[in-house]
């Protein structure tokens, strides 16, 4: 089994992930009840952030764990553009 950056902590991930996803779920309910515009979009907003937090842990694991591995395996300029390249796709929203 290969270990991963988040293996450490992937029962917490998955109960993040769960917790999100019930929020998602949460959602569809609020707009199928026609609730209010500015609520829904609340909570829209509070899912990102639990999602941003998400990736910010999953970064943290990647540079700790494969990016420190790699380095020692002299492959840090391979890792470190694939990481650069991670972040900014997680930075383009919208």
């Amino acid at each position: 089994m290969t270990t991963r950056g988040y293996t450490a902590t992937k029962d917490q991930l998955q109960t993040r992930l769960r917790r999100i996803e019930g929020q998602v779920r949460g959602i569809e309910r609020m707009v199928e009840d026609d609730r209010y515009c500015i609520d829904v979009l609340t909570q829209i907003s509070a899912i990102q952030a639990a999602l941003d937090k998400v990736a910010l842990g999953l970064l943290d694991g990647h540079v700790r764990h494969c990016v420190a591995q790699s380095a020692q395996e002299g492959r840090s300029e391979e890792m470190s553009e694939e990481l650069m390249a991670a972040v900014g796709r997680l930075m383009r929203r919208g």
